[in-house]
C-alpha cells in the first residue's frame, strides 16, 4: 500500500523522468493516431467502430509481407541494403490495405444497419472484430509470431540529447583520477612482465594489482557521482522520424478536414447527418471517404510501430490492447473531437509510461480501464468534449 507522495516516488529517478516523457510521447502519438479512426467514425455515424484495432492488426501484417516480399524473411542469408524508398512502400501499402478493408467494413457490415437500432451496430462491431481475431489465425502466421526484421530499418542508430550536465567539479576531480590510474596500470605492467603468470603473483605483484584496483574503484565512484545529476535523452533516429511522420499525418488530416470540400462535408456530415443529405451532399461517399481517411491512419500507425520498435512481435491480436487504450483516448479527449483524440492519446502514452516509471509496469494495461471509468463518471463528455442530453 502506498502511504505518501515519498512512498509513491521510491523506486523513481528524476534524472530519467525527461527520457520516459519522450517515450510517453512517442506512444501517445501511435495511440493518437489510431483514436483519430474512432473519432472520425463516431462524428459521423455517432457508431463506435470496435472493429477498428483489427484493420491496426492487418496493417502490421501487410507491412510484415511486403519485408519478406522485398528479401527480409526469416533467416534470410543475404537481406538487401535498408533503405529509405523500402519504408515508404511499407508505409503505403499498409496504408491501402487498412483502407480497403475500411471500405469493405463499412459497405457489408454497417451500412446495411444504418437504419436499424444502434445496439445492432454494435453487436456487429464486437462480432467483426472477433472475426477477424480468429478468422485470422486461419491465413496470417501466427506461430511462431513473426516481427519484422530490425535490419530494413535504415535509422537505427541513437541521438542522444543532453539536458544538464553532470557535476562540474566532480567531473574534474573524476578526470584528474585518471594519471593515477596510467601510472598504476604502467606499473602493474612493468611487474606483470617479470611475473611466472599472471595468475599466480608475487606479493609485490599482489600489492601493485590492489593498488591499481583501488584507484579505478575510486575513479568509478567519483565517476558515477557526478553523471548520478546528468539529464540525457536518447532516442532511436527511427522512433524521431516516426514522431515526425505522425506529426506529418495529423498536420495534413487537419487541412483536410478544415480546409477542402470533402473536410467541409464530414463536418456537415457530423453535425446532422440529415441534414446533409437533403442539401446534396452524398453521404453514403463522405461516410465511406471517413471510413477510408481512419483506417489509412490505423495503418501508417502500425507499420510504424512494427518497424520502428525493435522485437515487435506480430499476431492476430496485436491490435487488441493499443485498440483498447486508443478508443480511450478518443473518449478522454472528447469522442468525435479531432483534436480531443490527439489530446487524449498524447495523456494516455505519457500516463503509461509514469506509471511505468514509477515501478508498476504490471498495471500499464489497467490503466486505461481506470481512466475510461473516471471519465464516464467526472466528464462524459472527454476533455474537450461537451455531455450532450438526450430525450428518449
Amino acid at each position: 500500500m502506498i502511504h505518501s507522495f515519498t512512498d509513491l516516488l521510491a523506486g523513481a529517478s528524476l534524472t530519467t523522468l525527461p527520457q520516459q516523457l519522450a517515450s510517453g510521447i512517442l506512444l501517445g502519438a501511435i495511440y493518437a493516431l489510431i483514436a483519430l479512426g474512432y473519432t472520425m467514425v463516431y462524428g459521423v455515424l455517432k457508431l463506435i467502430n470496435f472493429a477498428h484495432g483489427e484493420v491496426y492488426m492487418l496493417g502490421a501484417y501487410t507491412a510484415l509481407f511486403v519485408t519478406w516480399a522485398l528479401g527480409f524473411t526469416p533467416n534470410a542469408p543475404n537481406p538487401p541494403e535498408a533503405r529509405v524508398w523500402m519504408l515508404l512502400i511499407m508505409l503505403l501499402a499498409s496504408m491501402t490495405v487498412c483502407a480497403i478493408v475500411g471500405i469493405l467494413i463499412e459497405r457489408f457490415a454497417y451500412r446495411p444497419l444504418r437504419n436499424q437500432p444502434r445496439i445492432a451496430s454494435l453487436i456487429t462491431a464486437i462480432g467483426l472484430s472477433l472475426l477477424l481475431q480468429y478468422g485470422g489465425q486461419l491465413v496470417l502466421p501466427v506461430s511462431p509470431p513473426p516481427s519484422i526484421d530490425s535490419k530494413v530499418n535504415p535509422f537505427s542508430d541513437n541521438v542522444k540529447f543532453v539536458l544538464k550536465q553532470g557535476d562540474s567539479a566532480l567531473l574534474t576531480q573524476a578526470a584528474g583520477f585518471q594519471p593515477k590510474v596510467d601510472q598504476a596500470q604502467a606499473a602493474f605492467d612493468a611487474q606483470l612482465k617479470s611475473e611466472k603468470s599472471q595468475f599466480d603473483l608475487s606479493p609485490r605483484g599482489e600489492e601493485l594489482k590492489k593498488a591499481l584496483e583501488d584507484v579505478k574503484r575510486e575513479q568509478k565512484v567519483v565517476t558515477d557521482s557526478a553523471n548520478a545529476s546528468k539529464v540525457e535523452i536518447t532516442l532511436p533516429k527511427g522512433q524521431l522520424i516516426m514522431l515526425g511522420m505522425v506529426v506529418a499525418l495529423m498536420a495534413a488530416l487537419t487541412y483536410l478536414v478544415m480546409f477542402t470540400k470533402r473536410g467541409r462535408a464530414m463536418r456537415a456530415v457530423s453535425l446532422d447527418f440529415n441534414a446533409s443529405s437533403l442539401m446534396g451532399i452524398n453521404v453514403d461517399s463522405i461516410v465511406t471517404f471517413t471510413f477510408i481517411v481512419g483506417s489509412s491512419l490505423a495503418g501508417a500507425g502500425a507499420m510504424m510501430t512494427a518497424t520502428f520498435l525493435p522485437g515487435t512481435q506480430i499476431n492476430t491480436y496485436f491490435g487488441v490492447l493499443p485498440g483498447t487504450k486508443a478508443f480511450v483516448a478518443a473518449v478522454l479527449g472528447g469522442i468525435g473531437n479531432i483534436p480531443g483524440a490527439v489530446l487524449g492519446g498524447m495523456l494516455m502514452g505519457i500516463a503509461e509510461v509514469i506509471v511505468i516509471w514509477l515501478g508498476y509496469d504490471a498495471y500499464k494495461d489497467a490503466l486505461a480501464f481506470v481512466v475510461l471509468i473516471a471519465v464516464l463518471i467526472f466528464r462524459p463528455g472527454g476533455l474537450l468534449g461537451s455531455a450532450k442530453v438526450e430525450k428518449v
